[in-house]
């Protein structure tokens, strides 16, 4: 109690001070009465004791300082309450956060199929090998066309002519011959039509075919259904572990697509097609696309 009453005069005579501004007042009471013992309680006493000391015969201009100077020193107890009031009994738990991942498999029918044929030729000379491949090529043209109908795709996706090696012990390679090879690919809509395109290249002089991938142009649709549907296996997985802990989920923190995985495309190879097998049309079976979509969730549960 001594204390705060020499806090107070200290505070008194920094108030009384000519040209102290309302910041060093706020100053000066912070550093005089710590948040523990600066009480408005303590800010009306010193109001009362001013009145005391004044006496009827002051005059009215200090009595003016003195009720200012209690104004200020009630809003200065005022902040240094606020600041300092104990915490309540507030829940302060923190939610406790789970990471659930979901996954989703959805099929889908291919719309297009994709062939990669080649026409390799082999001569002694490069022009040799270009002019035959050239004539055989031509001829693979226009047995693709007529087979794949005009709806399809057909271009020149590479070209090459390389020389054929023939490497010795303690020799360096010869050159023994060139090879010639056009490839050719082909993307058909209508997938009734690979058979025949396949039979027919084979029989107009394509020699390799690498495969064919069959594919999901229009992918779309079947993606967001597998995205949706692996959203909702993360939410029921995170809805099962909150179950588990006695919880509930209160909030999705986070959900993050970890990656569209495009199917294995069926790819059939070129030993298949090109046994001839006296005249027999080529068999092809299309088959389903597996459509996958992954999911990471992260959920808060109290």
């Amino acid at each position: 109690m001594d204390g705060n009453k020499t806090r107070f005069i200290h505070l008194e005579t920094a108030l009384k001070q000519r040209g102290e501004t309302v910041r060093n007042c706020l100053k000066v009471a912070q550093q005089v009465f710590p948040a523990s013992t600066f009480s408005i309680s303590a800010a009306k006493s010193l109001l009362s004791r001013e009145i005391q000391t004044n006496g009827r015969g002051k005059t009215m201009k200090r009595l003016l300082t003195t009720i200012w100077a209690t104004t200020l020193i009630l809003s200065v107890a005022t902040i240094l309450h606020a600041q300092t009031a104990t915490p309540g009994t507030s829940d302060t738990r923190r939610a406790t956060r789970i990471t659930v991942g979901g996954d989703a498999i959805v099929q889908a029918q291919p719309d297009t199929a994709i062939l990669t044929i080649s026409v390799v030729t082999q001569g002694r000379r490069a022009i040799d090998a270009q002019q035959e491949n050239a004539t055989k090529t031509d001829a693979v043209m226009q047995a693709l066309k007529a087979a794949a109908g005009p709806s399809a795709e057909i271009k020149t996706s590479g070209y090459s002519v390389q020389p054929q090696r023939v490497y010795r012990e303690n020799q360096p390679p010869t050159i023994t011959g060139y090879e010639a090879r056009n490839t050719i690919t082909v993307t058909l809509g209508d997938l009734k039509k690979v058979a025949d395109v396949i039979d027919a290249s084979s029989q107009a002089g394509a020699n390799d075919i690498a495969g064919i991938a069959f594919t999901l142009r229009q992918d779309r649709p079947a993606r967001d259904q597998a995205l949706r549907q692996a959203t909702r296996e993360a939410m029921s997985k995170a809805e099962v572990v909150a179950n588990a802990l006695g919880r509930k989920v209160t909030r999705i923190v986070e959900v993050q697509e970890e990656g569209f995985v495009r199917p294995p495309q069926p790819v059939y190879q070129a030993e298949a097609f090109m046994v001839k097998r006296d005249n027999a049309a080529t068999p092809i079976e299309v088959g389903s696309l597996d459509i996958t979509s992954r999911v990471l969730l992260i959920a808060e549960v109290e």
